[in-house]
């Protein structure tokens, strides 16, 4: 098959890609078993799917597994740096479209999103909700074909329920985020170990001693403290939710107002999702060196713009690692250009963990074309017997067998009558 409609750095970096790809498949047990399932049923023939992703090696593997099913696939990228080029290469090697480029500009993003759009999606798989966003507001002409869609983060999730909360959503969502054996894994081992090392990568610090200051105690940032608290850190945590931070308080970690935690911390890592989490009040106190991160999905944590005006100086001093020169001659460093320093700066997830997340993101797409017109137009969670599938097959995966009920246990959990 000969491919035309593809935009990639360059194709003779597939080799690498390829033999990437098939070393992530070695933790993919899950996704490799829904692999051959789709290659002998192929419940997703035809279908047309537009997928909105990181182009990584794990995401590569699901593709591979979507094809399998009969799925006619072009990806984006979700983010201008996470693209593995090499990876984007093999998976146009293996006859699928795709559109990523490394350090793509905004301009070139949107091309590519547009250019997934144009293949008149009946299901949408999205990493942020940018593709779904642009749908329902430059290219509503294609939201007749759409049967149903798949979201993966939290913070397209949150997108999305409110796009669904003004009446305005156009087709169902399945919020894949989250599944238990989505945020519960992915977001809370997968995103902690590669936030870690991702600053690792771009700094080379040691963690031992350093204060560490982690925006926002959800899923995400209670992997990112537990793995900083391994290494040595000593963690303080910022929240606005009363429940995280009593939580946070019970698990050992100190929490306090970020403009107290400004003044001490050595490395800032956010996590929430939402905007101007570290703000101008904050660089102002920050101390000289001070590093900054975000593992949010989008580049909106840290205000740049404020960042940006008050330097009198940027220089880029290490790949990934932008200093900021203040007026007062403190330095500020930023990582990543303030995207996803997990992506940005290292490989994302581990495969192992994201085994269960396109797991879910399969059977969610398939579940979708079997139900087609059978679901509400809302944002819908995954189905509870596809969460335990999950599981399950993960298990098995790993070699684990577990009990079952037996039919007396099973009786009393759905009785009433029984008591004391």
């Amino acid at each position: 098959m000969a491919l035309h409609n593809y935009d990639i750095k360059d194709r003779s970096l597939a080799e690498a890609g390829r033999q990437r790809i098939e070393w992530a498949s070695r933790e993919m047990l899950v996704v490799g078993l829904i692999r051959k399932r789709f290659a002998k049923e192929k419940p997703l023939e035809g279908v047309r799917i537009s997928a909105c992703l990181h182009i990584t090696t794990e995401t590569a593997n699901l593709a591979l597994a979507l094809q399998g099913g009969g799925a006619d696939l072009v990806l984006c990228a979700s983010n201008p740096l996470s693209t593995q080029d090499d990876v984007a290469a093999a998976l146009v090697d293996y006859d699928i479209p795709t559109n990523a480029i490394k350090g793509e500009d905004e301009t070139t993003y949107y091309k590519h999103i547009n250019t997934a759009i144009d293949h008149k999606p009946q299901l949408t798989v999205d990493d942020g909700a940018d593709l779904v966003t642009t749908l329902h507001t430059k290219r509503q002409e294609m939201l007749g074909n759409v049967m149903g869609g798949t979201e993966e983060t939290t913070t397209g999730v949150v997108r999305l329920r409110s796009l669904a909360a003004v009446g305005k959503l156009k087709y169902p969502i399945i919020a894949v985020n989250d599944a238990q054996t989505k945020y519960l894994f992915d977001n809370r081992y997968g995103t902690g170990q590669s936030t870690i090392d991702g600053i690792t990568r771009a700094t080379n610090i040691l963690w031992a001693g350093k204060k560490v200051i982690v925006c926002g105690y959800g899923w995400c940032g209670h992997g990112v403290a537990m793995r900083a608290r391994g290494l040595g850190a000593q963690v303080i945590i910022v929240e606005v939710a009363p429940v995280r931070a009593l939580e946070a308080v019970m698990d050992g970690f100190q929490v306090m107002p970020l403009m107290e935690a400004a003044r001490v911390g050595d490395i800032f890592i956010t996590t929430t999702g939402d905007k101007n989490v570290i703000d101008r009040a904050h660089f102002k106190v920050m101390k000289d060196g001070a590093i900054l991160a975000n593992s949010g999905h989008f580049n909106v944590e840290i205000n740049l713009p404020a960042l940006a005006k008050m330097a009198r100086q940027k220089r880029r001093i290490r790949d990934f690692v932008d200093e900021y020169s203040l007026a007062d001659g403190r330095r500020l460093h930023l990582l990543g250009e303030g995207r996803l320093i997990n992506l940005a700066a290292a490989e994302g997830h581990p495969a192992s963990v994201m085994d269960m997340s396109f797991a879910n993101q399969a059977l969610c797409l398939e579940y979708l074309t079997k139900n087609e017109g059978k679901l509400p137009t809302s944002v819908h969670p995954v189905p509870e017997d596809i969460d335990r599938e999950v599981a399950r097959l993960k298990l098995t995966s790993m070699g684990v067998i577990i009990d079952n009920l037996t039919e007396e246990q099973q009786r009393y959990l759905t009785s009433w009558e029984q008591g004391t």
